[in-house]
């Protein structure tokens, strides 16, 4: 259950950093309340899902998780544009969430 509470918390860690983005410095009033309340569950899920998983392999599951779909937004948005390079960077970093899920 742990590991899917963290891959859930990983994926709303992408919601808070695109509304993040969206809100434009909290000028806007949904991206901001969107931001906060992904920012809240992400990380209480992230805090819960700790309880069972060690520290370092949760948070780099996290942040792995958060930070590959962040840049896939970015790239369906079009606000990066994907590149050979940083498609293979992406699959290395989803090898190495799994690899670390596999190992502990």
């Amino acid at each position: 259950m742990a590991w899917i509470i963290l891959i859930l918390s990983g994926m709303l860690e992408a919601v808070w950093a695109a509304a993040l983005s969206a809100s434009e410095n909290f000028k806007k009033l949904r991206p901001t309340v969107l931001f906060f309340a992904a920012l809240a569950l992400s990380m209480a899920g992230l805090a819960w899902a700790m309880t069972d998983l060690p520290t370092g392999t949760a948070y780099a599951v996290w942040v792995g998780i958060g930070a590959t779909l962040t840049v896939l937004w970015g790239f369906v948005t079009g606000q990066e544009r994907p590149t050979i390079i940083r498609i293979l960077l992406l699959v290395l970093l989803v090898g190495s969430v799994i690899g670390l899920k596999a190992v502990s």
